[in-house]
């Protein structure tokens, strides 16, 4: 009687451990980092009841998992950078399933930089001088054009008035004067520039001056150059 009294406790105990584990179903697998290959010395988690955690050695990894839904997270550094992987589960029977984890590098921490980037500030030590340089542009830009203004309206003022003569004066002796007045070399565009009168006009009064053997014509390029005889 006392023996049978002992082996009830005992088969309890039994049916204690051995239900969890025949509604268990075990969860295994290799954690592979991007060149597909193992990665050595992963962390796996599984949200279990308790959590259960491993560091992999050779990469691969086992859970034993009652019937329900697991996130089973990879974590894995390599070159001082951060590789992870989350797998979402749901078991529905006992059994043996394999499950390969690939790893992509965890940006995670640059998503929450972005995320946060409106609040965060970084000052530049260089801006107030890019602001007093940008400053010195603008100021430089603007006394370009007012020089720029005041030169053309320099040279519209100083432009010669073309000459316009009364039916008293002779422009043969004018044009001569004026060649005089310019010391004695003139070009025959600048005397066209300043007498209001047809270029064929001008070619026949310095081709008189010329025969009156006051002036001499010499040919260069597309004009010619006007110089006095007696100058």
């Amino acid at each position: 009687m006392e023996k049978k009294r002992c082996f009830i406790p005992l088969f309890l105990l039994f049916v204690v451990i051995l239900v969890p584990s025949v509604n268990a179903a075990e969860i295994y697998g290799t954690v592979y980092d991007m060149s597909l290959n193992p990665a050595k010395g992963a962390i796996i988690e599984v949200n279990s009841t308790p959590k259960q955690t491993i560091v992999s050695k050779e990469g691969d990894y086992s859970f034993d998992l009652p019937i329900g839904e697991y996130v089973i997270e990879a974590v894995y550094t390599s070159n001082y950078n951060v590789y992870s992987v989350e797998e979402k589960i749901k078991i529905v029977e006992t059994g043996r399933y394999v499950l390969d984890l690939l790893l992509f590098l965890d940006l995670s921490e640059e998503k929450e930089l972005l995320l946060l980037g409106e609040e965060i500030k970084i000052e530049n030590p260089y801006e107030e001088d890019e602001e007093e340089h940008f400053s010195w542009i603008y100021l430089a830009v603007f006394l370009f054009f007012i020089i720029v203004i005041l030169i053309f309206l320099m040279k519209k003022r100083k432009k010669p008035e073309s000459r316009i003569f009364s039916e008293e004066e002779n422009p043969k002796e004018k044009i001569y004067d004026f060649i005089k007045q310019s010391g004695g070399r003139i070009t025959q565009r600048d005397i066209r520039k300043n007498f209001s009168m047809s270029e064929a006009s001008i070619s026949l009064i310095l081709t008189e001056l010329e025969n009156d053997n006051k002036i001499k014509k010499i040919k260069r390029g597309k004009g010619n150059i006007i110089i006095l005889k007696n100058s």
